[in-house]
């Protein structure tokens, strides 16, 4: 069994900034964003990490299904750290959640 977590990466345009990632000129001409690129973007990356969250809940149903009916074929820490790692990322999630919801909440109350 492999976890891997999706990668985003931020594009530099100051060259004072670290980081290892080649600067990428993120405006086209004109000083303007690309409107392609913006587009969705966020939504795509938060129904990635929607969906890794789902994968990571139905490997762990999977796993503990599969030690109820067949004990020897699977390891016992392998369901453990599955479930580990599954609590952690829903924690995250939920504590995302409560920050996005209280920024917003502070944001709408200073209008």
């Amino acid at each position: 069994m492999e976890f891997t977590i999706g990668s985003l990466e931020l594009n530099r345009t100051n060259p004072a900034h670290l980081g290892t990632v080649p600067l990428v000129d993120s405006f086209g001409k004109g000083g303007q964003a690309p409107v392609e690129k913006a587009k969705g973007s966020f939504e795509k990356y938060l129904l990635a990490a929607v969906e890794e969250l789902n994968g990571q809940q139905t490997t762990v149903g999977k796993l503990q299904e599969q030690l109820i009916t067949d004990p020897d074929s699977v390891d016992i820490h392998d369901v453990t750290i599955a479930m580990a790692k599954a609590q952690m990322s829903l924690n995250l999630a939920q504590t995302v959640i409560d920050r996005v919801i209280t920024g917003w909440n502070d944001l709408s109350q200073t209008r």
